[in-house]
């Protein structure tokens, strides 16, 4: 169909968002997933909420077919699950490139040589990411959890430096990162203070470190941006988590709304 000025529409979205969280160890992803509203808790293997946290779950996934056979339930069947939280993509990334080695025919995803298998595993990540859009386009918030790594950036314009990302290679890293409406990282508030200790000598060191916040714009230590003109990071207070920052997007209506 020819596109026209008759066929205009809004292009402002009212659906809940997908989002990429991740953090330090310990630092309280699962829990401040475990705030949104009516959530199910799909894990991968070793994964698993902290203690105090309890949430509904059909088990651990086990391949990457299964998730994927999963989320059509999620998108065809009558339920009342408004998020489901994602635990964790460096632990899918395994399952997700044992299909892509099933689909091209290969044992490992270094055997296809020269960087190609990864290149393939694009194929995979795209489905995911296809699919979190469709249920958060039916009123479903995704969060996706992982853990952090830090690696050395070059940046063009300034002396190479560390910085935290997702743990994941770098295609899917950048596939994932470009196709979610919010990449969050959080960490704890730490400022570094210098004290004389004798004459011209001074010695750094690390004050603070209980205060939590999540970073929603991206900074030099860290990757994270955000579709919703969110501020840069708010202080996260367990129980509080989602109430702040449901202020800035649609909230989950789930499927049945």
């Amino acid at each position: 169909m020819a596109i026209s000025l008759g066929s205009l529409k809004s292009t402002k979205r009212n659906d809940p968002p997908v989002i990429l969280l991740y953090g330090v160890d310990g630092i309280g992803k699962t829990s401040l997933a475990a705030e949104f509203p009516d959530a199910i808790y799909l894990n991968t293997e070793g994964e698993r909420p902290p203690s105090d946290v309890e949430l509904a779950t059909p088990g651990t996934i086990e391949s990457f077919d299964a998730l994927l056979d999963f989320f059509g339930e999620l998108l065809t069947e009558e339920h009342d699950r408004k998020t489901v939280i994602l635990d964790s993509l460096d632990g899918l990334e395994p399952l997700v490139w044992a299909a892509t080695c099933r689909r091209i025919g290969v044992n490992t995803i270094e055997e296809a040589g020269f960087g190609k298998g990864y290149v393939e595993a694009d194929s995979e990540w795209n489905e995911l990411m296809a699919a979190v859009s469709a249920l958060a386009q039916r009123g479903i918030c995704v969060v996706m959890l992982a853990h952090p790594e830090i690696v050395r950036f070059d940046s063009p314009v300034t002396d190479p430096y560390s910085r935290y990302q997702p743990k994941l290679h770098k295609r899917a890293n950048a596939l994932v990162r470009e196709k979610s409406d919010i990449v969050a990282f959080m960490n704890y508030r730490v400022s570094i203070k210098e004290k004389e200790v004798a004459r011209q000598t001074k010695v750094a060191h690390a004050e603070g470190g209980k205060e939590r916040q999540i970073h929603l714009n991206e900074g030099a230590g860290f990757q994270a941006k955000n579709r919703y003109s969110m501020p840069d990071s708010i202080a996260y207070r367990k129980g509080q988590g989602f109430t702040e920052l449901v202020k800035h997007f649609p909230a989950p209506t789930g499927i049945s709304a």
